[in-house]
């Protein structure tokens, strides 16, 4: 593990205060501070469950509905989260109009809920807390839908066109948003700083954003608990508690 300084977060302070054009890029570790588990992490979701992959997802209406078995089913972590100091900290970047954009790779919806405006925040991997039909668009809410399951034990077909409802998360084997990637795209083309929070930085398309922002000389910031591949492009490297350090950076609680 890297040792990490008071020198390095001084850097990082004197970062934030000359740069005008920042993009921030939050993955799981910014939102475990609110009691949602690293999906990846030993305990996590994925070391109990195998994941549904999409092509199964669409093929069959069993693996469907085990998938609604699986939203449904449990404590509602999710819904019951609350954005931390960590996400008020970047809700503080943006409101201050020193933030471009912060792309996403988290489906908990805590940058909204933290005040964020929804234009502002790029969701590579989508949103937990609604569904879409996947022919026509049309959205569901995730209440009515667990009110059909509980009763009726089934997630029925789009009321509009019958085409498959999901929820608007990116699964394993779809397709990643095209928009959204676009979008993030031009963000990190467009930033004078890119700072990765909480992220592992092995997920990709998505890890491949603070490698162009590096590639592109600007400096790069990796604030995570734990080493990432990326380390070696940035230009301060924070291995300390998230919330902490950005409230602290940018004088949020």
């Amino acid at each position: 593990m890297t040792a990490t300084t008071d020198a390095d977060l001084k850097q990082f302070r004197r970062l934030l205060e000359q740069s005008e054009r920042i993009v921030v890029f939050t993955g799981a570790g910014i939102s475990t501070e609110s009691g949602i588990p690293d999906f990846r992490s030993p305990g996590g979701l994925w070391s109990r469950m195998k994941p549904i992959m999409f092509d199964d997802f669409i093929s069959s209406d069993a693996i469907r509905q085990e998938s609604w078995r699986r939203r449904f089913s449990g404590e509602r972590t999710l819904e019951n989260a609350e954005p931390n100091r960590g996400h008020r900290a970047v809700a503080h970047l943006v409101d201050q109009g020193k933030a471009l954009a912060v792309i996403t790779q988290n489906v908990d919806n805590l940058h909204q809920r933290s005040g964020i405006p929804a234009d502002k925040v790029i969701e590579l991997h989508g949103n937990a807390h609604y569904a879409t039909c996947l022919a026509c668009g049309i959205r569901y809410e995730l209440d009515d839908l667990r009110t059909q399951f509980e009763t009726t034990g089934h997630v029925a077909p789009c009321s509009a066109c019958g085409g498959i409802i999901k929820t608007a998360t990116i699964s394993f084997g779809q397709s990643m948003p095209e928009v959204e990637m676009r979008r993030a795209e031009e963000a990190t083309l467009a930033c004078d700083l890119f700072i990765a929070i909480g992220s592992s930085l092995q997920v990709y398309p998505a890890a491949g954003f603070p490698q162009v922002a590096a590639r592109r000389g600007v400096p790069l910031v990796i604030l995570n608990r734990e080493e990432t591949p990326q380390d070696h492009l940035a230009t301060v490297v924070l291995q300390r508690e998230i919330g902490d350090t950005l409230g602290a950076a940018l004088g949020v609680n």
